[in-house]
């Protein structure tokens, strides 16, 4: 019973953002440049379709972050939106 009281509680803050908000997830990472050789640990916000797996996630992030000339080499956590 809580948990549909949960719901119903839930229900107009769905509505007043449009539910795109909540199904984005923060994904963490690491990555490389080479020559000389530097190496990141950072966060962003990918769309849902990306928050399934850290495959999903790495095939999403992978040309973001190699337009920007770095290398991913690992999805270290997926956090919900």
């Amino acid at each position: 019973m809580q948990t549909v009281r949960a719901l119903l509680l839930a229900l107009p803050l769905l509505a007043l953002t449009g539910g795109a908000a909540l199904a984005d997830c923060t994904v963490k990472y690491k990555a490389k440049q080479d020559n000389p050789l530097k190496l990141q640990a950072g966060q962003t916000t990918l769309p849902d379709a990306a928050c399934g797996s850290k495959e999903a996630a790495a095939a999403a992030l992978a040309p973001i972050l190699a337009q920007q000339g770095w290398t991913l080499l690992a999805i270290t956590a997926i956090l919900p939106g």
